[in-house]
């Protein structure tokens, strides 16, 4: 629920800055840019070199000829799947397990202090691999091997539950990869018929009648092939990531259960 509420606020938040850009429009038109000019003639800067553009305002440019208020749905749609990425790349790091270093610890607390010891130190510990341990041992009868098929099935039914935690969120970066280039697409189709309606009221079919629909449709169409992209970067990263705790947490498992088989066998 939280994070609920923090996607809605950054999209609340992301909205009126939109409006807000708009709104400042006029302030960056060739009249009020004449206005605050310098009169001095020390700036002769020749007709044929013109002033290069800072990216940021060449951006906010494109952001309001493209349409503001229709721009800040792929903007939108961007910021929500960046906020889940992060959010997941987070957590995914904080979840990678280094797998030698807690399979030694629990063996060691196995042959020194027996099942419990190695329950308080998989408690101690964060991440899916130590959760996963802890029910295994928490299924397991000490001193008995025949327990130990039921051992195994907990490990690989709580490791299900795991892998789930850790594909949380992916859906919904998948949903703004998807939603990013609907939206300039559609902007497109909006641009192209705002230029059908142009040629209509003008009885004419010159460039400068079409120039401005045929402009509102490109930009939209590149601004939500540009936000499926970065998403589609973030998420490849997150599902490798995924990828490569899975292997270990299955590898894990393994050393796990024949660690408990040696334990067991010296009872």
């Amino acid at each position: 629920m939280k994070k609920l509420f923090s996607l809605l606020a950054i999209a609340g938040m992301l909205v009126f800055g939109a409006a807000n850009v708009y709104a400042q429009e006029g302030g960056d038109s060739p009249a009020a840019q004449e206005q605050v000019a310098p009169a001095t003639s020390q700036s002769s800067v020749s007709a044929d070199q013109p002033e290069e553009v800072p990216i940021h305002k060449a951006i906010k440019t494109k952001f309001i000829e493209g349409g503001a208020g229709f721009m800040a749905f792929v903007l939108i749609a961007l910021i929500i799947g960046l906020a889940i990425s992060i959010e997941r790349i987070i957590y995914l790091g904080l979840a990678a397990p280094n797998k030698e270093k807690l399979l030694s610890e629990l063996e060691e607390a196995l042959n020194n202090g027996g099942i419990e010891e190695a329950k308080n130190l998989c408690r101690s510990k964060r991440g899916p691999l130590a959760s996963i341990f802890y029910e295994g041992l928490d299924r397991y009868t000490d001193g008995s091997r025949e327990n130990l098929a039921e051992v195994e099935k907990s490990i690989v039914s709580y490791g299900a539950v795991e892998m789930g935690k850790l594909e949380q969120g992916v859906t919904w970066i998948n949903l703004c990869i998807s939603l990013s280039p609907m939206l300039g697409f559609m902007g497109t189709v909006i641009g192209m018929i705002g230029a059908f309606d142009a040629i209509e009221q003008a009885g004419d079919i010159s460039a400068s009648v079409v120039a401005g629909g045929i402009k509102v449709a490109l930009i939209t169409t590149v601004a939500g092939l540009i936000a499926a992209m970065i998403l589609q970067l973030f998420c490849n990263y997150i599902l490798s990531k995924i990828e490569s705790i899975t292997n270990d947490m299955e590898d894990a498992s393994i050393t796990f259960v024949d660690i408990l088989i040696k334990y067991a066998a010296k009872r």
